[in-house]
């Protein structure tokens, strides 16, 4: 079939604050990292044999996913860092580098290899991206999707003749002076020849870098154009909108946690919630050791993290709560994401508990 090495090296700026504690594939979607569904999606079509690098707060992928035995596959790590005043920090080598780094150190890309951005959520035919890669004779294949004009300066996006090759390739791009609105999903199908062409021991790129120089060689480079669900959390705001999208059930293969006690509304173990005396309207999930008094409103699609208190008369619309997260008495959040430290809405303005600019109140709720 082929191998796959998963992107998660970066640190995940765009999405700061959720990304300060963790990296950015394991932030959460339904209540498992988004590098999760990446990982059952690469099992789910025989890609067993997995390579991520890591860097900044890699301990939390490597601890939560370890061999990859629990999803079938086997998990390999490389770490990407240096050694700086006697401490050892993370330092990512680009994309492309990190690659460079695994095939020095024990050649692990011997054969076709699909290599994957760690921070969306896709439902590729990996086989059928695999057999036009393989049918083109191409040394390297980006998938990618349109996107409107005006979004293209978030993406890679490439210029194509009629056969797909890619005869040039802009990085993030300002739309006045976008060639194309053909955007680089972060889905890559490498062969090993490839490699060769990245500098050793060096930060590198794949699309600021490593694709100008296979068109400038006039490689074998095409881009697929296929049609399948990318859901990319590039940013924050990103990240509130998928959520709205999971809760409705949009996203095929997502399934809700917990179990359905009335229509749109899933619940945890062993939670307390004055059903009498609230108003709950669905999508809404509410996880396990969850406390709800009465008076409480929850409009969906929202999400209420395990442990998570709502005092009397609160109400909560169209959030994402992180688990432990207590809303104060009589208090209103609207499109938020909220976790016991900070709060951000959906345009990513953050504020902070104690903050003196605004009245709310939260905060954690096992305090």
């Amino acid at each position: 079939m082929a191998k796959a090495m998963i992107l998660a090296a970066g640190q995940g700026t765009r999405v700061r604050p959720l990304t300060k504690n963790v990296p950015k594939p394991m932030v959460p979607i339904l209540g498992r990292p988004v590098l999760e569904y990446l990982i059952e999606h690469l099992a789910r079509f025989g890609v067993n044999e997995i390579m991520i690098n890591v860097a900044f707060n890699h301990h939390k992928i490597e601890d939560y996913f370890r061999d990859g035995h629990r999803w079938g596959v086997e998990i390999g790590y490389s770490y990407e860092g240096v050694r700086d005043h006697g401490e050892i920090v993370p330092k990512a080598l680009g994309s492309a580098g990190g690659m460079r780094r695994i095939q020095d150190f024990g050649g692990f890309f011997d054969e076709t290899t699909l290599v994957i951005c760690g921070d969306a959520l896709i439902d590729l035919d990996i086989r059928a991206a695999l057999d036009e890669h393989r049918h083109k004779k191409a040394l390297a294949s980006v998938v990618t999707l349109e996107v409107p004009r005006e979004q293209v300066q978030n993406y890679g996006v490439v210029v194509t003749d009629a056969d797909g090759r890619v005869k040039s390739f802009q990085e993030k791009p300002k739309p006045a002076v976008s060639i194309s609105t053909l955007a680089s999903t972060g889905i890559y199908i490498f062969e090993p020849e490839v490699i060769d062409l990245i500098p050793p021991g060096r930060e590198f790129d794949i699309g600021s870098e490593l694709f100008p120089l296979l068109v400038a060689e006039e490689r074998p480079f095409y881009a697929q154009t296929r049609f399948f669900n990318w859901i990319d959390i590039g940013r924050l705001t990103d990240y509130w909108a998928v959520l709205q999208r999971v809760l409705r059930g949009e996203i095929a293969q997502m399934d809700m946690p917990g179990t359905e006690v009335r229509p749109g509304v899933w619940v945890g173990l062993n939670t307390s919630i004055e059903w009498d005396s609230v108003q709950i309207v669905g999508p809404v999930y509410i996880g396990s050791g969850v406390r709800i008094d009465p008076g409480v409103s929850v409009i969906g699609p929202t999400w209420i993290g395990h442990g998570s208190h709502l005092r009397a008369g609160a109400r909560v619309e169209r959030s994402i709560l992180f688990e432990y997260t207590r809303v104060g008495e009589g208090q209103r959040f609207s499109e938020k994401i909220l976790s016991p430290q900070y709060c951000v809405d959906r345009s990513g303005d953050t504020l902070y508990v104690g903050d003196d600019r605004t009245e709310l109140r939260w905060g954690d709720a096992r305090g």
